[in-house]
């Protein structure tokens, strides 16, 4: 079965998100942290929602948006196309976990 097709302000949203992701910010390591609990909660870490008390408006209305998508798809970032950028948010925010 195929992934419902993302609309255009939630790739908008998750786009954003994986460019803050590659900084490296307090808020960017919050939103990576966002980003792999979708992708893998269990290898990643899950996301603590106090987190976000420290993410500014416009980045937790992205995040919103994003939790949504996920919600709403019901499929993992890769199958939408994104399986690179959140590989690359792994060796940035997660190099244990690289086994290569």
């Amino acid at each position: 079965m195929r992934p419902a097709p993302m609309l255009e302000h939630e790739k908008a949203a998750l786009e954003r998100l994986l460019n803050i992701a590659q900084g490296d910010t307090g808020q960017s390591c919050r939103v990576a942290g966002f980003l792999l609990a979708w992708w893998n909660a269990g290898q990643c870490g899950s996301y603590d929602l106090t987190s976000a008390w420290g993410m500014d408006d416009t980045i937790m209305e992205d995040m919103c948006v994003v939790f949504r998508l996920a919600s709403r798809v019901h499929t993992y970032p890769d199958t939408l196309g994104y399986g690179a950028q959140f590989e690359a948010i792994v060796r940035a925010w997660r190099p244990e976990l690289i086994t290569e």
